[in-house]
């Protein structure tokens, strides 16, 4: 999600059953409540609210990671832990009051990382907005111990530069396999901020000694685009490349693909202190803004998403078009550094929403169907899709989950910011409804109950058998 004042979010104001359901949905899209309307293979089969603090418009919930039977919801007030032990019936453990955003989690261990992207006074928990023109304001990742789920426990903090818009997890190998490498996405520099001038086309990455968290420091900024990247231009509809928005890591493949506002690209990270750009796409046709990315499970394609609108217009419509907005999946071709990407095809919910709901594609994974690649994702307003791209062309809907419009008459912040498959669920966090679980039953992805993580961070992926 793009980075606009807090304010700005009240005034943006089977295959056959999800094909065949489609002008079911069309007719939901006029009723402003909270109806359900959904694919036959799946069940909704708990929400739990937003609670106090964070229940406001004004603090949306965002990313999830998953630890054991907890589920993590990021936020901008903090985040909350949810017990999934029994997943008809999930229930709060806590909230930690942390403001921040976009405050994206992930988890290692028995730490959490806690991404700011929000100029603030200090790094504490405490803290009050700063501008970014002032030197002593702070930005960054934060840590946490959470060994005992419900007492989280701040730990320390990195501050980098232009912040921490999203993170991302790589272990260690060799001689550091005690230590997890955090990959710092960030974006939007100027002139003015001290802490984030231009040209600002690299990441920042963070080393974690697991068993000293307190050490934790920057190693390495690696420059991505020496070049300069995309440089966008008058009157274009693509951004300029002035960071990344987000990585994901595939370390058993030695891949990370890049999401870079105007640039999509391939990274090698076999040394994870020092990663390259292997090849790089760019798409000025239908991308605006390369948001996200998620490989095939083989590894041999990727799939990035475009923001268009930044997760507040309304691109779901017949106006826009089933190419802006969407997915585009690549084949990954050749070895080494070699390789190229190749685009395949393009993805988006096959169902219109209305001009007053937010809808594009954002955060999904994988889920882990053996021998198919199927991807859960969250389009905001738009919902969750689980869609299909085994055949890299032909990409399709296979199941759907869907509310009714915020309001009829206002484009609210609303709708499922992120969706994962953890342990057998599909698990959602609503910006404003709170969290989601579905339960997915379709021959084509029941081999996924087989699977189960300790651990589940999306942006960096595993292996799961073929």
């Amino acid at each position: 999600m793009l980075v606009l004042a807090s304010a700005a979010l009240l005034a943006l104001g089977g295959a056959t059953a999800a094909t065949t359901a489609t002008t079911a949905v069309s007719a939901a899209r006029t009723a402003a409540d909270d109806t359900v309307v959904h694919s036959g293979n799946v069940r909704h089969v708990a929400n739990l609210a937003k609670q106090a603090p964070f229940d406001g418009m004004l603090s949306p919930t965002t990313d999830l990671a998953f630890s054991g039977r907890h589920a993590i919801a990021g936020n901008f007030g903090g985040f909350t832990v949810y017990d999934i032990g029994n997943p008809r019936s999930p229930r709060i453990v806590t909230q930690v009051v942390c403001p921040g955003a976009q405050n994206d989690v992930s988890v290692a261990g028995d730490l959490l990382f806690l991404s700011t992207d929000d100029s603030r006074s200090d790094d504490s928990c405490q803290s009050v907005p700063r501008p970014a023109t002032e030197k002593d304001a702070w930005e960054g990742i934060k840590i946490f111990d959470i060994s005992d789920m419900s007492r989280p426990r701040y730990v320390t903090s990195v501050e980098t530069s232009c912040g921490s818009h999203t993170h991302t997890l790589v272990p260690g190998k060799g001689a550091n396999r005690g230590a997890v490498y955090v990959y710092i996405s960030s974006y939007l520099p100027d002139p003015s901020f001290p802490d984030c001038r231009p040209p600002h086309d690299k990441i920042s990455i963070v080393k974690v000694p697991l068993r000293d968290p307190g050490r934790a420091a920057v190693v390495a900024e690696p420059v991505l685009f020496p070049g300069g990247g995309n440089p966008g231009g008058t009157g274009s509809t693509w951004y300029p490349t002035t960071g990344c928005h987000d990585l994901t890591a595939y370390p058993a493949r030695n891949l990370a693909a890049g999401a870079c506002m105007g640039d999509g690209v391939l990274l090698d990270i076999s040394d994870p202190e020092r990663p390259y750009v292997i090849t790089a796409e760019r798409d000025t046709e239908n991308f605006a803004f390369w948001h996200s990315a998620t490989f095939s499970n083989h590894g041999d394609k990727v799939v990035f998403t475009d923001e268009l609108g930044g997760g507040f217009g309304a691109t779901c419509t017949p106006g826009v078009g089933a190419q802006r907005g969407a997915n585009a999946i690549y084949k990954i071709n050749g070895k080494g550094d070699r390789r190229t990407m190749e685009l395949q095809s393009y993805y988006k919910i096959p169902r219109h929403q209305t001009a007053t709901e937010n809808c594009v594609a954002h955060y999904g994974a994988l889920i882990p169907a053996w021998g198919r690649d199927i991807m859960v994702q969250a389009w905001y307003q738009g919902g969750v899709s689980v869609w299909d791209f085994t055949d890299a062309r032909r990409p399709h809907e296979i199941a759907y989950f869907d509310r009714g419009p915020l309001s009829e008459t206002q484009l609210l912040l609303g709708g499922a910011w992120s969706a994962y498959y953890y342990n057998g669920y599909i698990y959602a966090a609503d910006t404003q409804k709170g969290l989601d679980v579905i339960d997915i039953r379709d021959l084509r992805t029941v081999t996924g109950k087989l699977t189960r993580h300790d651990q589940f961070n999306a942006q960096t992926q595993v292996p799961y058998p073929r």
